[in-house]
């Protein structure tokens, strides 16, 4: 019995050992890890301190908590795909060369998506980059569930263009890339970002008087363009202890001729409606529509809700964003755009589905659906 006992005790003694190896590993690898981001310095959190979306010492989150009933069902639901979760074949994609980039009349506006909520906007002679996640993992390590599709960018971040302005509308993986800031953060002017994500690409080696941080409602005039930092109902976080350590929102670029919104995450609330009724009506609004579910419905909109986001801001043209790249919800890969397609048909509205990497000329693209994940 002796034996047995001891047995048990050096078993119990390794088991405890190994489990805090593991977490004192995980713990250096996050404070370690590049990927992971910066972090906000003291005198950084006495500065957003003067912000009315910063409370004891993080931004506050209007959302729902989740619930540890929730947690399970979260790990389940992850656990079980959906089975048509990704392509069953390579998606097609087009590709475009630095040159006809290049040669473009600054008095037109076009844009280019690269997939989920990337894009290329070409603006009175500005190139302008909107989260541009260029990635290959919506994660910071190489995980085959947050792999994007099977298909190749239009164009790799290397050739492009000088880029004037990168806008970021948060800092999760799926939108702030740590491998892409480093290939383009040398051929960039200026960085329009919310509060708090400067520690990122500051720690990145972005250049700090290139980047320009925002609180809601601010906004910044460059080349004769407004860029306003505006609302959205969701959160933040890289790594294990900084959720809602940066801000997050959405924004709208405001030039000479043409008005475009760019939601980023958001849960449907009250803000579209006021953002509407202070900068709309829009000519064009690009807001997301995957990745959803009833578990997590404050901070991702289900399509029909993002069909009536778009009336709220009163945009005269939507396009579908937050999907087509990864699986980051438990549904069809194509299901997000045929459900928004379909309400907006109910509703009477304006919807583009672009191909990824297909120029988007913004007064042509009313109506201009094309079903090209059907091919």
């Amino acid at each position: 019995m002796k034996k047995l006992n001891k047995i048990l005790k050096k078993m119990t003694i390794y088991i405890i050992t190994s489990i805090g190896g593991l977490i004192l590993l995980g713990i250096l690898f996050v404070a370690c890890a590049p990927q992971f981001g910066g972090k906000i310095s003291k005198t950084k959190k006495e500065e957003y301190a003067q912000s009315n979306n910063f409370k004891d010492g993080k931004f506050e989150l209007k959302i729902a908590p989740i619930k540890i009933t929730d947690l399970g069902k979260m790990f389940k639901k992850m656990a079980n795909k959906h089975p048509e979760a990704r392509p069953d074949k390579p998606i097609i994609s087009l590709t475009v060369d630095s040159l006809s980039l290049e040669n473009f009349s600054p008095g037109s506006t076009r844009l280019i998506w690269f997939g989920h909520s990337a894009f290329l906007l070409q603006m009175q002679g500005l190139n302008i980059l909107i989260d541009p996640m260029f990635g290959d993992y919506t994660a910071p390590i190489k995980l085959k569930s947050a792999k994007r599709f099977d298909y190749d960018l239009p164009i790799e971040p290397e050739q492009l263009p000088f880029i004037d302005i990168v806008i970021f509308s948060h800092d999760h993986y799926d939108h702030l890339d740590y491998n892409t800031v480093l290939k383009l953060k040398d051929k960039v002017g200026k960085f329009y970002v919310p509060l708090g994500l400067s520690a990122h690409l500051i720690s990145w080696g972005v250049n700090e008087s290139k980047i320009t941080e925002h609180d809601w409602w601010e906004s910044t005039q460059y080349n004769g363009i407004n860029f306003v930092c505006l609302p959205a109902k969701h959160f933040s976080g890289r790594g294990l202890l900084d959720r809602a350590a940066t801000l997050w929102a959405s924004w709208c670029i405001i030039g000479a001729k043409d008005k475009i919104y760019f939601s980023g995450d958001s849960g449907y609330a009250d803000h579209f409606k006021e953002i509407g009724e202070k900068y709309g009506p829009f000519d064009l609004a690009l807001i997301e529509c995957g990745q959803y579910d009833s578990l997590w419905s404050d901070v991702h909109m289900f399509p029909e809700e993002s069909v009536q986001a778009g009336i709220d801001l009163k945009s005269e043209q939507m396009i579908p964003i937050h999907w087509g790249s990864f699986t980051l919800a438990n549904h069809g890969w194509k299901e997000s755009v045929n459900r928004a397609i379909a309400e907006s048909k109910r509703l009477d509205r304006n919807i583009s589905t672009p191909k990824i990497g297909e120029f988007i000329l913004l007064n042509e693209a009313h109506n201009g659906i094309n079903k090209w994940w059907e091919e």
